[in-house]
């Protein structure tokens, strides 16, 4: 695939070396005939699926053992670009060997993670995230026609995205995976909330039970409860006085994702914690302000006094906070 077919040379480093190498030279790509499957006594399933948004489509072929219903044999032939091939390939790796039953589990997610060169790192730009999607429905698309039964019965997850067909646990997966802070990377990730906008925000052109807005702010407050039990158990939240540098600087960022970042995000800003330097009368916390609370007005009066309120609460009332 050459570079010019994607947005430009510099989003190379946003794609894993597994998805490079995938897309120029996939391992399961290929058709298997009905002669072959006969051949070895094994019934063949054909299973398309086509993504409207973007316009890519995938065919998956299954070889099944009809004795134990495990997928003995798998290629795919997918008609769009470079991450739905290299998607498409992973994604038929990850069936074969696997049980029909089994292999409905693989998620969308599953498919990205296997792309990953690393844990960390995603493994493909945002915008790109549709394409594992599109590989998980053409599974359930299989194994509803292998199994006889409509491919919207293994649909056990609550759909929030009916444009994109995103559920509400690969959203929240999505946001704890990338750390996600805002609706329009949820977007980026996922493509939910792209088309008719509905599960954004209550007022769309229909009624949701679930919106995105509600689910980043419930998921991004499990986080940071998260990070606050952990540093406890740690021993973080302990005396805040008597602990490290480290230790101090660990208790007031995790006190700051609790209580602070999101409302700084939410406006575009941020802010790092810089040094912390004790004496017998205060503990001063150096901050930076970062993005559009750089600058901003309220950055030492307002949003600088619920800063230090927040510290003081949970941690010393002798900390003064001092942007730098």
């Amino acid at each position: 695939m050459a570079k010019n077919d994607m947005l430009g040379e510099s989003l190379w480093d946003a794609y894993s070396d597994k998805v490079t190498t995938l897309m120029n030279n996939p391992q399961h790509q290929g058709e298997i005939f009905p002669e072959e499957a006969e051949e070895h006594g094994n019934k063949l399933i054909v299973a398309d699926f086509g993504a409207e948004s973007c316009g890519d489509a995938v065919r998956l072929y299954w070889e099944i053992d009809p004795k134990d219903d495990k997928i003995v044999n798998s290629k795919f032939k997918s008609f769009g670009c470079g991450t739905a091939i290299a998607s498409s390939d992973v994604m038929t790796e990850l069936c074969i060997g696997k049980t029909v039953q089994e292999a409905v589990k693989i998620t969308n997610i599953d498919v990205e993670l296997a792309l990953r060169d690393d844990p960390e790192t995603p493994a493909v730009p945002p915008q790109k995230m549709h394409c594992s999607v599109m590989a998980y429905d053409v599974i359930k698309k299989a194994a509803g026609m292998y199994l006889g039964v409509d491919e919207e019965s293994f649909e056990t997850e609550i759909i929030v995205c009916e444009c994109a067909r995103v559920s509400l646990t690969t959203l929240q997966e999505v946001i704890r995976i990338n750390d996600l802070t805002t609706v329009e990377q949820i977007t980026d990730y996922t493509k939910a909330g792209g088309f008719c906008k509905s599960c954004i925000k209550p007022g769309g052109h229909e009624d949701r039970e679930y919106y995105l807005v509600d689910i980043l702010a419930d998921t991004r407050k499990e986080m940071d409860a998260e990070k606050m039990a952990a540093a406890a158990d740690a021993g973080l939240a302990g005396d805040f006085e008597t602990m490290t540098l480290v230790q101090k600087i660990k208790a007031i960022d995790a006190v700051v994702d609790e209580n602070i970042r999101q409302f700084l995000v939410m406006d575009g800003g941020d802010m790092e914690v810089i040094d912390v330097k004790s004496s017998d009368e205060n503990i001063d916390v150096y901050i930076r302000y970062l993005g559009a609370c750089n600058g901003c007005a309220s950055s030492s009066t307002g949003t600088l006094y619920a800063i230090e309120a927040s510290l003081k609460e949970k941690l010393s009332q002798k900390i003064r906070v001092l942007p730098i």
